[in-house]
């Protein structure tokens, strides 16, 4: 008889979490995504460094290539923000893609109401809020039904999307709404409405940097989601209720109230997407063309590589808009059409990962000795 002891391993909870891990994971998981990358380029032939190389300076480098990294940059920055103020509290928005439509839907309608004798500054104001109303009205949907009927968010948000891809396109290609332009070529091949020049959203010029102005209003709105959650009573709440929902009935909190409200603001982020969408990149309500760009489903991929921190979104919206916009500058027979897209799921993959890295700790384990018996005994 002989004893062989078998090894394995298993995962235990972290007593506590040291602060550069909370850090160092989500930038290994991104440096791990290109080197999975790098092996998925060369096993189709392409040489990883040189691939690398032109979308660092198609994306970053190259003259104007910052501006328009910007420009890929601003919705991803505010469905990031959706997908991490509602996963903060357990929320998960699913939802953000549809929000994005009814925020531009709501916003091009407003804008199209006016004429040009209203000042700038209000009309790109009312877009701002009828942005914010349209994509909060729609994320409050699965939040009430969460909240009140305990139904699965995932699921009625993510069904959601479908429906407003759906309004949104028969407003365009099936109706002759107020937001279809039914004159000249728009009476035979289907187009919205271009929205009044004084709606249009300003840049702020630098010279060789342009800035759009939603990419501002983004910036200012994840400042003012940090103060809430981290300096205000509410946000404190928020916390409670993420983290303890039963601890926060105890102490008196209205976790169903938190819930409803959470999934407004996380909507109302996706909805001034959709109104920066409009107002300062495509000026008339394209169905076709945001169902194709996927900002909602990309925003979760922004906001689980930021740890779902509202000023960590906003390097990590520019660092995807990057890439995305080489992308698009790479376009070609000689660059894989599919690599944007491959690497976001790569980096949404190696953070989840490592997520688990930072919640559990491996440990190796030895099991109980097994006794074989000997050969020929």
């Amino acid at each position: 008889m002989s004893a062989i002891t078998r090894f394995g391993i298993r995962l235990e909870p972290r007593p506590d979490r040291p602060r550069w891990l909370v850090w160092a994971v989500p930038v290994c998981s991104f440096f791990a995504a290109l080197l999975v990358g790098a092996v998925v380029l060369l096993v189709t032939a392409q040489n990883p460094l040189s691939t690398y190389l032109r979308i660092l300076e198609r994306g970053f480098l190259d003259q104007g290539a910052l501006s328009g990294t910007l420009v890929a940059a601003t919705p991803l920055l505010f469905t990031g923000l959706c997908a991490a103020v509602a996963f903060k509290i357990g929320f998960f928005n699913i939802g953000g893609e549809g929000q994005f439509y009814m925020g531009a839907i709501f916003a091009s309608g407003i804008a199209l109401s006016y004429g040009d004798d209203l000042p700038a500054w209000l009309a790109i104001l009312s877009m701002i809020v009828a942005g914010a109303i349209g994509g909060g009205i729609w994320a409050a949907v699965p939040g009430i039904l969460r909240a009140y009927f305990k139904t699965n968010e995932i699921i009625t948000s993510l069904m959601l999307n479908y429906i407003a891809g759906i309004i949104a396109t028969y407003l365009i290609f099936e109706s002759e709404s107020f937001w279809r332009e039914l004159d000249g070529t728009g009476a035979v091949f289907p187009k919205g409405k271009v929205i009044p020049l004084i709606t249009w959203w300003p840049n702020l010029d630098l010279g060789s940097l342009v800035i759009p102005f939603g990419f501002l209003l983004g910036i200012a709105g994840a400042v003012w989601l940090a103060v809430l959650q981290r300096r205000t009573r509410f946000g404190y709440e928020m916390r409670v209720v993420g983290g303890a929902p039963t601890t926060a009935r105890y102490a008196g909190m209205r976790p169903s109230r938190i819930i409803v409200i959470v999934a407004a603001i996380s909507g109302a982020f996706a909805g001034l997407g959709g109104a920066a969408d409009v107002g300062n990149f495509r000026h008339v309500l394209d169905p076709k063309g945001l169902q194709q760009s996927g900002f909602g489903y990309a925003g979760i991929v922004v906001a689980a590589l930021a740890r779902l921190n509202p000023l960590a979104t906003i390097f990590v919206a520019v660092i995807l808009g990057g890439i995305t916009n080489a992308g698009y500058a790479l376009r070609g027979p000689d660059f894989p059409s599919g690599l944007v897209g491959t690497l976001q799921g790569l980096i949404l993959f190696c953070t989840l990962g490592g997520e688990v890295l930072v919640r559990y700790r491996i440990v190796r384990t030895a099991s109980t000795s097994v006794a074989v018996k000997a050969a020929g005994s």
